[in-house]
């Protein structure tokens, strides 16, 4: 966690390219407590809401079979990207039930998952997966400086014990730019 994988997803989600090649985005926060129901409801809402001028309609039914239907003709033959951010959920029956109403999008949809899990990963079978590494010390200190000094270099003469207190927080944030 705090290595960047959301913040990541939200500049291309938010990209301008990205907004103008898709005929829709919809990000969705799944979390720990996954519910296909409710990940797909919110999935639907929010296809709903960018694809017609009518108010969205708050799905009612519980019933997973009509949810699913119901996402397939509004996403069908439309270009979509779908954020699923902070994805936990391993069980590949799960999965195959969220995207199997997708298969229909036009040719360049796309789903982005975030997740902090290697078994996400291999459930989902993502491709490409962009693993997010921490930030090198030297790195830390860059953000850090810019943050705190509002500048990325120390004036070495002025500031040297400064510096020297910075660059141990920077360490001891151990390269994630969420606890920088």
């Amino acid at each position: 966690g705090g290595v960047g994988k959301t913040t990541l997803a939200q500049l291309v989600y938010n990209d301008e390219k990205v907004e103008e090649y898709f005929d829709f985005r919809v990000w969705v926060c799944v979390s720990e407590d996954f519910d296909v129901v409710r990940v797909t409801k919110s999935l639907l809402e929010s296809v709903v809401r960018n694809t017609t001028s009518a108010a969205s309609k708050v799905w009612e039914s519980d019933n997973l079979d009509i949810l699913r239907v119901e996402l397939k003709k509004n996403s069908r033959e439309k270009r979509f990207l779908f954020v699923l951010d902070d994805l936990w959920n391993d069980n590949y029956n799960d999965w195959d039930e969220l995207v199997s109403p997708l298969i229909d999008g036009k040719p360049g949809s796309s789903v982005i998952i975030t997740t902090r899990q290697q078994k996400v990963v291999e459930m989902a079978k993502t491709f490409p997966i962009y693993k997010l590494d921490p930030l090198s010390d030297e790195d830390c200190w860059s953000i850090l400086s810019k943050h705190a000094l509002g500048s990325d270099e120390c004036d070495a003469s002025k500031n040297t014990a400064l510096e020297e207190i910075g660059r141990k927080i920077a360490r001891k944030c151990g390269g994630l730019p969420l606890a920088l």
